[in-house]
């Protein structure tokens, strides 16, 4: 019954991300070993994580979702003492590095809460455990309650959904969204500027593109509030699954290039010092999927261009395509122990992608 249960449990967790690529499946491992979910940083490298529900009993009626209330299967859940066993046991054989734990809410928000912080509190003072805790705070818990999570977890997160409280409606009747959700994710923000030491990962939160009438601008918009005003430097954009026996079962999946185009804006916006109004957009406000951003803003600012390269300060640099943040930050390195680039191949040894950028720069004032 506990390798069923971890199956049930560890399939339903999947549609929560916790990397910025799109919804994988294969990102899960096999039947065999249920729960393990191979995350995938910025940076490239694959980190297994034991990821799973503590229960699916749920009072919210999310219309995407498979554990909605009115949805007629079996409930079931883990004990915190289940949980840390199965745990404990992929860990100490290497089959998952660190923690992500989310819940249905059944109920109360902090009996939910509870039973995953009972968890986190075990494993870090009982078993000792320092390795990685993502702890996912249910909408409406309590003030206290995220603390404690807080001081436990080494990431926190709230799922936002909706760019908009409107969109949230259109998902949502049981949740809402500036009290349960946007209030919490304050919450977190305001305890990790005045306790640096929490979560030292900080938060993160998802939003579900395509599930309601939002538009891109909407998304973009609220993933920029997010990083200035609550630091959340990466909002997760997860492609809307239609999933069988949900009110949402024959919605329309979106168009699979636009959580990546919008990915690449969220990071012109929170990264490389883009406004939102230049990000280019139809006049329905949604992103253009056939171009990347970056460049589609370059052709559409020839004034702007070529940069000479050897002169250009690091924001100039920055609006290059194929000009990364680390690459431009070489360059002005190298610029500094007085460095002069004269051919396209200096560039590519930094990191430069030299095909994209070619159109766009100079060296030594002379076109490549």
């Amino acid at each position: 019954m506990e390798i069923e249960k971890l199956r049930i449990l560890g399939e339903a967790s999947q549609y929560d991300l916790c990397n910025y690529v799109s919804l994988n499946k294969e990102n899960f491992t096999s039947r065999n070993l249920p729960g393990i979910y191979h995350a995938r940083t910025q940076g490239g490298c694959q980190v297994p994580l034991f990821k799973v529900l503590m229960s699916n009993h749920c009072t919210s009626d999310c219309n995407y979702c498979i554990n909605h209330c009115h949805n007629r299967f079996e409930r079931i859940e883990f004990s915190p003492e289940e949980l840390i066993s199965v745990f404990l046991h992929y860990y100490q054989n290497h089959y998952a590095e660190g923690l992500f734990l989310s819940s249905g809410m059944p109920g109360d928000a902090d009996v939910a809460m509870e039973n995953m912080v009972e968890v986190a509190r075990k494993l870090r003072l009982e078993y000792e455990y320092q390795g990685y805790i993502h702890l996912k705070v249910i909408p409406g818990a309590s003030y206290d309650m995220i603390k404690r999570a807080m001081n436990l977890a080494d990431r926190v997160s709230v799922n936002l959904e909706s760019a908009t409280r409107s969109g949230f409606q259109e998902l949502t009747s049981t949740k809402d969204y500036h009290n349960d959700v946007l209030r919490r994710m304050k919450w977190i923000a305001r305890l990790k500027k005045r306790h640096p030491e929490m979560a030292p990962s900080g938060q993160s939160t998802q939003i579900i593109v395509g599930a309601n009438n939002e538009t891109d601008q909407d998304v973009l918009k609220r993933a920029q509030w997010l990083h200035k005003n609550l630091n959340i430097n990466l909002s997760y954009l997860s492609p809307f699954e239609p999933l069988k026996e949900t009110p949402l079962s024959d919605h329309t999946k979106p168009e699979e290039k636009r959580s990546p185009r919008l990915y690449q804006a969220q990071f012109l916006l929170n990264s490389y010092g883009f406004s939102l109004d230049e990000i280019i957009l139809d006049d329905e406000g949604f992103i253009l999927l056939n171009e990347d951003p970056k460049l589609l803003w370059a052709k559409s600012h020839p004034e702007e261009f070529p940069v000479e390269v050897n002169e250009a300060s690091f924001k100039q640099l920055m609006r290059i395509p194929g000009v990364g943040k680390k690459s431009a930050q070489r360059i002005t390195d190298a610029r500094r122990k007085g460095v002069k680039f004269n051919k396209m191949e200096d560039l590519k040894n930094l990191g430069v992608v030299t095909k994209r950028a070619e159109p766009f720069i100079q060296l030594n004032h002379a076109r490549q």
